[in-house]
């Protein structure tokens, strides 16, 4: 009654899958019931829940409501009522690729257009014992996805406590897996990437809306995102809530929300119905200026206000949509804005004279993630080369009248860049290692339009060849030591001890070094 503004007795039966007036009026009945569920589903378990341990002085995280099966949830909402949103990802898809990318993306959606600053993730999730080779190629697509904080998936639980160190379902990631003693550096490039990523706002310039209706969620399970966003753009999703409570448009069109994130676009579902109060608010924002790219709705899903809602809502489409059809007539002003059927989102935004953020040259096997975030007057870009092999790059950033750097958050160290700078956009030449990444940083204005940085190429000192001696810890199977006259793999030695051992061995020899070796400056 609250929620919906009416009596929803007489229409009980329809729960049951009875026909209550009609086969429309039962529909529109069970539409209301779905989502007066999501809308309490919110603010009567995530909200009370966190409000709850709030007075204890905890935060929480959650995945609220997470993938799998979906309830008749909205997941924005969810999220919006916690301190922390949660995505997941695995190191194997055992489910469709598309159901943990929309999970993901979910999550970051939600901290976008609510003012959050983290985006966790459930990390790892269905492994073994990888290594940290394996597992950075995983991490940097996800942190191109919006994670900026890594739980991992599994760390603290212990059964056993005997190496190699199992743990249950996830990656073993705890004190007695074989790399444990050797994990310092790869922590720290995660946690020097996500207090990177935390840095400022994300750039985007499509919002999709979600379907009001409940389930209100990402298309799970492959159905994909319609119309896909162009190649070089970001996106984030964002619910009616959103929509009605936080977006306004700006003087130079944008949507933009209290927080200081802003979209170009919002793109629509592609659904026939929609409520009157979402169509009104759509209405408001092209009047003012934004740019809307959907279908014309023609009625109504809720049974609210019916039938008088139809008619409303339907002169209220035909005021905004005119005459377009989504077929020959694709275009219309209205207002300070523009509304647009039947075209796709790269032509809406060339329209707008908005350039891909990113672009680069793509080889056959080129596989480049990445992502943008500005802080002040600085824009951050992380950029992961994700094939197994060198890539030589030229990135063109949305940036002009700045000098690049790039920042490494292995070692932590910065470097001038060399760029050149044409139709307001930067290009920055990329060598990337194999799963190599980096961050691209704009922060200083330009004093010249183009740098040219020679790169410098190692050049070999001496070759150090065998023998080795090989010292093996006491306890697990092999001998205290071997000599080996080259460095092969274990596993083709014909003694199992060595052939199977699992753990950390210490290989010895004496190199001599020549004094010219070591000079100032020179790294070896």
């Amino acid at each position: 009654r609250r929620r919906r503004g009416y009596d929803p007795v007489p229409y009980l039966p329809a729960l049951a899958g009875r026909v209550v007036g009609s086969a429309e009026v039962s529909d529109r009945f069970l539409w209301d019931f779905r989502r007066t569920l999501a809308d309490m589903y919110a603010e009567n378990h995530y909200a009370a829940a966190t409000e709850f341990l709030h007075r204890q002085g905890i935060d929480t995280y959650s995945e609220a409501a997470g993938v799998s099966l979906e309830i008749p949830e909205d997941t924005l909402l969810n999220k919006k009522h916690v301190d922390i949103p949660v995505g997941e990802f695995w190191v194997r898809d055992l489910h469709p690729p598309s159901m943990y990318y929309e999970d993901v993306r979910g999550a970051a959606s939600a901290a976008h257009v609510y003012g959050k600053t983290v985006v966790a993730a459930e990390s790892f999730t269905g492994g073994g014992y990888e290594s940290p080779f394996a597992l950075k190629r995983i991490a940097d697509y996800w942190f191109a996805q919006g994670v900026n904080r890594i739980i991992f998936h599994t760390s603290a639980h212990q059964p056993l406590d005997t190496k190699p160190g199992n743990t249950m379902v996830g990656t073993h990631i705890n004190r007695n897996i074989t790399w444990a003693e050797q994990a310092r550096p790869f922590m720290t490039y995660l946690a020097r990437t996500s207090f990177m990523l935390q840095r400022g706002l994300p750039v985007a310039d499509l919002a999709y809306l979600l379907n009001e209706g409940a389930p209100s969620t990402m298309p799970f399970w492959g159905a994909g995102l319609k119309p896909a966003p162009p190649a070089g753009y970001d996106y984030d999703y964002v619910n009616a809530d959103v929509l009605l409570s936080r977006m306004s448009v700006g003087a130079d069109g944008r949507l933009v929300l209290p927080d200081g994130v802003s979209y170009r676009v919002l793109v629509l579902p592609e659904v026939e119905r929609m409520t009157v109060p979402v169509l009104r608010k759509i209405r408001e924002l092209v009047s003012g200026g934004a740019t809307v790219l959907g279908p014309k709705p023609s009625k109504s899903p809720s049974l609210a206000g019916y039938p008088a809602a139809d008619g409303e809502l339907l002169a209220m489409a035909s005021d905004l949509w005119g005459d377009l059809d989504g077929v020959s007539r694709t275009r219309r002003v209205y207002g300070k804005g523009t509304v647009v059927w039947g075209l796709p989102p790269s032509e809406v935004l060339a329209a707008l004279r908005v350039p891909r953020d990113v672009e680069y040259s793509r080889g056959l096997d080129a596989d480049i993630a990445w992502i943008h975030r500005r802080e002040g007057d600085a824009d951050i870009y992380f950029v992961a080369n994700r094939a197994d092999r060198p890539q030589d790059v030229q990135v063109r950033f949305r940036v002009s009248g700045k000098e690049a750097e790039l920042w490494h958050a292995d070692t932590g160290a910065g470097e001038p860049a060399g760029y050149s700078t044409a139709d307001n956009r930067t290009t920055v030449p990329l060598h990337l290692e194999e799963r190599e990444s980096v961050f691209v940083v704009f922060r200083r204005p330009a004093t010249s339009p183009s740098r040219v940085i020679t790169r410098t190429n190692p050049s070999p000192l001496a070759a150090v060849a065998g023998p080795w001696e090989v010292g093996f810890p006491a306890n697990l199977g092999a001998p205290a030591g071997l000599r080996l006259a080259e460095l092969v793999s274990w596993t083709a030695n014909t003694d199992e001890g060595v052939k199977y051992f699992s753990g950390t061995a210490t290989y010895t020899k004496t190199v001599r070094a020549p004094r010219s070796w070591f000079r100032p400056g020179a790294r070896i």
